[in-house]
């Protein structure tokens, strides 16, 4: 049996439940009905099928108000609410809208991860066959013998946050990007000021790189104006001795300057100077959002603002994960295993198959609590005797971390001193 891939197994598994046929989901003689659909941004697929697996109407309805009426129109003719499931791909934005539509009219959905969708696809069909109607049918399909809860409605609060925290997110990402080509202009146009400035991304940096974006332009600026430049954005901190070397290198600097250099430095500055107050507004959003909630989540050492909203804003409702391992599942730290036959491997690489949003909270806080709470340290110290690599034995701080956070949050309980003994 050690030839058997994952993948043949699936198939063995699912072709088992094709030949044996769904487990009819009966409320006395209630008969249900499962409603695949494939999602895109202008417009949806849609397959209604019967417990046999009947295709009973195959359509196609935009992405609009008069699409979703359209839908209901023809749901509400089939079955009353409680007979009927719906299932469709975590798409993310496409469907965040009719997925809304569909809860406050009553009806249940079931959302699926695509990877595992794709994966059955695969196990059941040699074929090459991939199309929105088609996925729609497998869907439908799928619902018939799966027996997922359905989705869980989250709180307004919850969405605010994931929608905020991921924004966030990719705030700090464009500001990374920026600032990195920036440091790429600075290194042909004066890259002598790393020895005046050690954050040439500072206050007062960023004062003065504007108004003289290259070394010619600094070498150009009188040095009593430099000096009370400098002396106001630093608060008094910095002055004419600053001034003087500050000159001196922009004097001598083998750096070149060129019109096309200095307008992409101001450039870059304006974005990252845009970007960081973009970052402080969502912030104070998160801040607000989190206080309202009273969330025992940033009563962990380590976990602040953007950690504990990222973290709650992806998790959403704590109940649907019966047990650490799942929300470990989630967040895709949990390790691969491979068996075959006689032949276990020990446990390898993190799947990373969950949200990489939570995945990163969870690292950060890691690497926070570590410093911050004596029996997470006294857990990493024991990894890095055991000889582990720093970044693993942050893995494994986070892993027990993931079982804290599911403890307090289903308890509603805040950090005490040890009592993250308990996620041991």
């Amino acid at each position: 049996m050690s030839w058997l891939t994952l993948d043949v197994l699936l198939l063995a598994r699912l072709l088992l439940k094709l030949a044996v046929g769904p487990v009819l989901e009966r409320k006395g003689d209630i008969t249900m009905f499962y409603v695949g659909l494939d999602i895109a941004a202008e417009k949806h697929d849609c397959c209604i099928m019967t417990e046999e697996r009947q295709v009973l109407k195959q359509f196609v309805f935009r992405n609009d108000a008069e699409g979703f009426e359209f839908l209901k129109k023809t749901l509400t003719k089939l079955a009353p609410t409680e007979e009927i499931k719906i299932g469709l791909e975590n798409t993310g934005v496409y469907g965040s809208n009719l997925v809304q539509f569909l809860r406050r009219n009553g009806y249940k959905t079931y959302t699926f991860n695509p990877l595992l969708i794709n994966k059955s696809i695969q196990a059941t069909t040699l074929r090459k066959t991939k199309t929105d109607k088609a996925d729609a049918k497998f869907l439908a399909q799928y619902l018939t013998w799966d027996n997922s809860q359905p989705d869980h409605d989250v709180s307004y609060h919850i969405s605010e946050l994931k929608s905020l925290s991921r924004l966030r997110f990719s705030l700090v990402q464009q500001r990374s990007k920026c600032k990195t080509q920036a440091k790429g202009v600075l290194a042909q146009v004066f890259p002598e000021l790393t020895q005046v400035f050690s954050d040439v991304f500072g206050t007062t940096a960023r004062t003065i790189l504007p108004l003289c974006p290259s070394a010619q332009r600094i070498a150009a600026y009188p040095v009593p104006q430099l000096a009370d430049l400098l002396r106001t954005t630093s608060r008094g901190q910095l002055g004419l001795e600053k001034a003087e070397l500050l000159h001196a290198l922009a004097v001598h600097s083998v750096g070149n300057s060129s019109i096309a250099l200095e307008l992409q430095l101001q450039i870059y500055l304006e974005q990252i100077t845009q970007l960081s107050f973009h970052i402080c507004r969502c912030e104070a959003t998160l801040r607000t959002i989190l206080a309202q909630m009273d969330s025992p989540i940033t009563t962990i050492p380590g976990i602040g603002t953007v950690l504990g909203a990222t973290i709650l804003g992806e998790i959403g409702d704590i109940f649907r994960f019966s047990s650490p391992a799942k929300l470990l599942s989630f967040a895709g730290l949990e390790p691969s295993i491979t068996c075959s036959g006689k032949s276990v491997s020990a446990p390898g690489r993190m799947v990373k198959h969950g949200s990489h949003y939570l995945r990163w909270a969870f690292g950060q806080a890691a690497r926070c609590i570590i410093l911050r709470d004596q029996t997470f340290a006294a857990y990493a110290s024991k990894k890095r005797a055991e000889g582990k690599h720093f970044n693993v034995v942050c893995s494994h701080v986070a892993k027990k971390l993931v079982r804290l956070v599911f403890a307090l949050l289903k308890n509603h309980s805040s950090f005490i001193p040890n009592y993250s003994s308990l996620a041991a």
